[in-house]
C-alpha cells in the first residue's frame, strides 16, 4: 500500500498541513459553443419548434388574463379590450399566431412518431395520421369561425 494513501494529510514546505485528496483524473469534456444548434438545419428546426412553446405559453397567459377581466365585470373587460386594441398588442398577437401555427404544424408532422396507431397487427401509415390531424384542425377551425361569426 502506498504511504500517501494511508495518510489523511501532509505538510507543505512552510509546514502547513494539507489534507490528502485521492487523485481523480479530469473527465474529458470538449468545448461546445452555445450556438451548436445553428450549424445543422435539423437542430435549428428543433430549437425553433421548442422556442415556439414560449409563445404558446404567452398566449395562454393572455387568455387567462382576459378571462379574469371578464369575471371582474364590464369595466375591467373594457380596459382589457382597449389594451388589446393597441398597435403593439395587435403586432404581438400576429407574431404569436405565426409561432403557434408553426408549432401546430410541426406537432402534427411529429404525431406519427409520438403515437403509433395500430389496427390489429398492422400499423396505420404516418401520412394517414398526419392527414387526420390536419383535417380535424380544419374542421375545428371552421366550427370555431362559424360560432364567432354567428354571434
Amino acid at each position: 500500500m502506498d504511504s500517501r494513501e494511508s495518510t489523511t494529510s501532509r505538510t507543505d514546505d512552510a509546514g502547513v498541513e494539507i489534507p490528502y485528496q485521492r487523485f481523480r483524473p479530469k473527465r474529458y469534456q470538449p468545448r461546445m459553443s452555445i450556438f451548436w444548434w445553428i450549424h445543422k438545419k435539423v437542430y435549428l428546426r428543433f430549437i425553433i419548434r421548442e422556442l415556439t412553446s414560449v409563445f404558446v405559453a404567452i398566449y395562454a397567459v393572455i387568455l387567462i388574463v382576459k378571462l379574469n377581466a371578464l369575471l371582474r365585470g364590464p369595466e375591467s373587460w373594457e380596459v382589457m379590450t382597449a389594451a388589446l386594441a393597441t398597435p403593439f398588442s395587435i403586432v404581438l398577437h400576429v407574431i404569436i399566431l405565426l409561432f403557434v401555427v408553426y408549432h401546430s404544424i410541426t406537432w402534427f408532422l411529429l404525431a406519427p412518431t409520438a403515437t403509433v396507431v395500430r389496427l390489429g397487427r398492422k400499423r396505420i401509415p404516418d401520412s394517414a395520421i398526419i392527414a387526420v390531424n390536419f383535417l380535424m384542425w380544419l374542421v375545428l377551425s371552421v366550427a370555431v369561425g362559424w360560432i364567432i361569426l354567428a354571434v
